[in-house]
């Protein structure tokens, strides 16, 4: 079983969040930096470094591979984990509000 209570990394979170539709590393690169609006251009060695520490977690599993590519998608323990981080997220931000009223 994974560890989920541990935060992710800034790459595990947006391929997690892109592998809400299953995709091959190629598609994942242009669905991470839709889904962060620009923000997160991911290369190569980042995104397959962590796809495979994502599939010893068993947070991903490939549901396809012809050899040339690779399907990936996330698990139910990668769906806990994302929602996880979600949360944890939204509660930093939460707390981080003393910034918008000043110190």
């Amino acid at each position: 079983m994974p560890n989920t209570s541990s935060p992710m990394t800034e790459a595990m979170y947006y391929i997690l969040l892109a592998l809400m539709n299953p995709n091959h590393g190629y598609q994942l690169m242009s669905s991470i930096e839709q889904v962060s609006k620009g923000r997160i251009k991911m290369g190569p060695g980042t995104l397959y470094g962590v796809l495979t520490r994502l599939q010893k977690d068993q947070l991903i599993i490939i549901l396809n591979d012809d050899g040339r590519r690779k399907t990936y998608a996330i698990t139910e323990e990668g769906r806990v984990a994302l929602k996880a981080e979600y949360k944890r997220l939204k509660y930093m931000i939460k707390d981080g509000i003393i910034l918008e009223e000043g110190l």
